[in-house]
């Protein structure tokens, strides 16, 4: 097995088109505003394109997951027409991993004639999953656990199988996986050609990739493992587009900064967001590479002198950028590997001064935040959501400002002026002044709609359980009907079903207890647990959709200490009289939509002359 070091053999900037990459590709890879590859996509392309058997050592986030999509869409394209049996299989460690990698190869190959993809994991019912394979999916992206299911059930032909990944291949032998995979390896009989990647390569792994894999390339992604110390890293738990830009909207209006860099990873949502927050009253430019290069150096320029304040720029337009002023840097979106975020933050904290780096991450990416901390040898902060009342009481101060910073003008003429109404029109002062205001702010109101705060709930975060994180969202009082006295939440995710237990937060119970008494008593592997929230005398838990009835039965009768779960799903508990009025939240609340806030009001949130920090 031969080996390729990425680091050592790459341009600085390699185009997607000059990869090999077919026109259907490339058309969905630009129309999702990817401008360069990854270091192990610019290795493994090729080498999937050709046929060849490989072994990527990255970690998560490097991009590994276009690495061996695309290439081996553009082979499924070659092939031709719709097939009765899959071609590619995938398998994934996770629930989410399989659904993240299927969702991947549904964009990419979007401009592929009678193309389909499917993701088949356990804890969905077997009769939605038998619907779709029966419609032809040309991948299949799958946990090793309901891929032998299928294989053995026959509902998963694989003589037409001729390409393999193994994604994740350490995790998968942490979580006992090993003998699975090796079982569906040995039922593919064409296969041709197989792809394997992981984090680490313990011997193990290494026995698999010399006893099933032929002849192959190993290419390794080395990350440097350095971040300024001067630099306050932070991250922030977000959910999808419209929830990620009410949050930075709200970091911009409690953030004290002198110039921000906001990363996001496609060239269309720098425009799109650099217009929303130029809505929002913030000077912002957008920085890509189709933009011209004398705009992108004009912009720049201003961003120095001080006439742009925000620049939303992906990585590539970004490269060289050495700004003084940069006193935080957002990563709107993660990025795809470890050393892309420690150029990013690089842009701050230089000179001697002090920056701040705060990192958007999704429930699904919380493994990328993990490989960052052991990249940069740094904890990573977790930071709340700044809340309605904080940003109010912002605005009142800066209102209060700029009246004091009026009053050391020039008012003569506006003197004389409300010196003529006043006597025109026998009203006070105060509400002449008030008058004015609402003029000057227009049909923006000055404040946000006050909500009124709950107690946050207890929460249990996939993959950082021992932190228990507020959402820092405000959900309104729900109406006096509300049905049975269950919170306002968000309904389960797909796959999933909320139940409820009858233990709360008056009975000592923390969301570690209820995991560890349904994975250890119903043997659920605890990363198919989903959202917890704890409330006064009573909890909901997420768990898999469709669970056997003997599965449920025996968690009715777990316990916590002496008391037990009583586990019942919510469509039957909102039967039952309400208990007690709910104290708390769920992890994640609604999602805000895009362009709640109004423009802010006030001068911009610089630092105050002399301050070091940016």
């Amino acid at each position: 097995m031969s080996e390729i070091n990425a680091a050592d053999t790459l341009p600085e900037i390699l185009s997607f088109s000059l990869l090999g990459l077919n026109g259907p590709i490339l058309q969905a890879v630009d129309e999702a505003g990817y401008e360069t590859p990854t270091p192990i996509q610019q290795e493994m392309i090729p080498l999937v394109l050709a046929g060849r058997d490989v072994v990527g050592q990255a970690q998560t986030g490097t991009g590994k997951t276009a690495a061996f999509a695309l290439p081996l869409l553009c082979r499924l394209a070659a092939t031709g027409g719709k097939k009765s049996s899959p071609e590619i299989l995938v398998l994934a460690p996770t629930r989410e991993l399989a659904i993240q990698v299927a969702e991947s190869f549904a964009e990419y190959g979007r401009y592929l004639a009678n193309f389909q993809v499917l993701a088949i994991f356990g804890g969905q019912e077997y009769g939605i999953q038998l619907k779709r394979l029966q419609e032809g999916p040309r991948v299949v992206v799958g946990t090793p656990g309901r891929v032998m299911d299928h294989i053995r059930r026959g509902t998963l032909k694989t003589d037409g199988i001729h390409s393999l990944v193994l994604d994740e291949a350490d995790e998968m032998l942490k979580m006992g996986f090993i003998d699975d995979v090796e079982w569906v390896l040995g039922q593919l009989p064409n296969r041709r050609q197989t792809a394997l990647f992981s984090a680490t390569m313990p011997q193990s792994i290494r026995a698999i990739a010399a006893k099933y894999l032929v002849n192959p390339e190993q290419v390794t992604i080395r990350s440097k493992t350095v971040s300024a110390p001067t630099i306050n890293q932070r991250y922030l738990i977000t959910g999808g587009f419209a929830a990620k830009i009410e949050a930075l909207q709200r970091l911009l209006e409690v953030e004290s900064f002198e110039g921000m860099l906001v990363f996001v990873r496609t060239k269309l949502q720098t425009v799109e967001i650099a217009e929303q927050l130029a809505t929002a009253g913030y000077s912002v430019a957008p920085l890509n590479g189709d933009i011209p290069q004398s705009q992108r150096l004009r912009t720049v320029e201003q961003l120095k002198a001080g006439k742009v304040d925000i620049v939303v720029a992906t990585d590539v337009a970004a490269r060289g950028l050495d700004v003084e002023r940069i006193s935080h840097v957002v990563n709107f979106d993660v990025p795809f590997d470890t050393e892309a975020y420690i150029h990013r933050i690089g842009r701050t904290g230089r000179a001697g001064r002090t920056g701040s780096a705060i990192l958007f991450v999704g429930r699904r990416e919380q493994s990328m935040l993990k490989a960052i901390e052991r990249a940069t040898r740094q904890k990573i902060t977790a930071m709340p959501l700044p809340g309605i009342t904080e940003i109010n009481q912002l605005r009142r101060e800066r209102f209060k400002e700029k009246i004091s910073t009026a009053l050391q003008a020039d008012t003569s003429l506006y003197r004389q002026l409300l010196g003529e109404f006043l006597r025109d029109n026998p009203v006070p002062a105060e509400e002449v002044a008030a008058a004015l205001a609402f003029i000057a702010q227009g049909n923006s109101p000055l404040l946000l709609p006050e909500e009124q705060e709950r107690p946050r709930a207890e929460s249990f975060a996939d993959g950082h359980r021992e932190q228990q994180r507020p959402s820092g969202r405000h959900l309104r009082e729900a109406p006096a009907r509300r049905t049975a006295g269950m919170a306002l939440q968000l309904p389960p995710e797909e796959g999933m079903e909320r139940f409820r237990i009858e233990l709360g937060r008056e009975h000592q119970v923390k969301p570690g207890n209820i995991v560890g008494a349904i994975a250890n008593e119903a043997e659920i592997n605890s990363r198919y647990i989903g959202r917890i929230s704890i409330y006064d005398n009573y909890s909901t838990v997420d768990l898999p959709h469709g669970m056997p009835e003997e599965t449920l039965r025996l968690l009715q009768r777990v316990r916590i200490g002496s008391r037990t779960l009583r586990l019942q799903k919510v469509s039957e508990a909102l039967a039952s009289p309400p208990s007690a009025v709910p104290v708390g939240i769920t992890r994640s609340a609604k999602t805000a939509r895009a362009g709640k806030f109004p423009p802010r009001t006030g001068p911009s949130r610089k630092s105050a002359p002399g301050r070091n920090d940016g």
